[in-house]
């Protein structure tokens, strides 16, 4: 099973790691501040989670970070401001930067495309997030 490390490494505006796929990393990601877990507004606890390709009606083709406890449908997606674009998801982009005025992930949409073909033929993974 191929495994992604999502380490976090920044907490300020929102919660900002880098994802990597074995030992390469290869795109950062954008979650909401840590709320104690909180559904909607919280990002996830660190920890070892199964990921699982999946179809959302609003997302299309993504993957969902499945047993997280006391949460559903955290998946991982295309956005730019955790607080705008994300309800405890994990966005995804090519590098930091602002938008509207606020730190952001940008070029989200590459990086999607480059998650998504990383993850090509797999319907799951694993995934642990660490923080830094």
């Amino acid at each position: 099973m191929k495994l992604l490390t999502l380490k976090r490494v920044g907490y300020k505006g929102g919660t900002w790691g880098v994802l990597f796929d074995e030992n390469d990393p290869f795109c950062v990601t954008g979650e909401r501040e840590w709320l104690n877990n909180k559904p909607d507004i919280s990002c996830i606890p660190k920890g070892e989670y199964t990921i699982e390709r999946t179809i959302s009606p609003k997302f299309s083709e993504t993957f969902e970070v499945m047993s997280v406890p006391g949460r559903g449908d955290i998946l991982f997606h295309k956005g730019n401001i955790p607080h705008v674009d994300s309800k405890g998801c994990v966005l995804l982009g090519e590098n930091f930067g602002i938008l509207a005025g606020v730190t952001a992930v940008l070029a989200s949409g590459l990086a999607f495309t480059e998650f998504m073909d990383r993850l090509k033929g797999q319907d799951q993974a694993k995934l642990v997030i660490l923080e830094v």
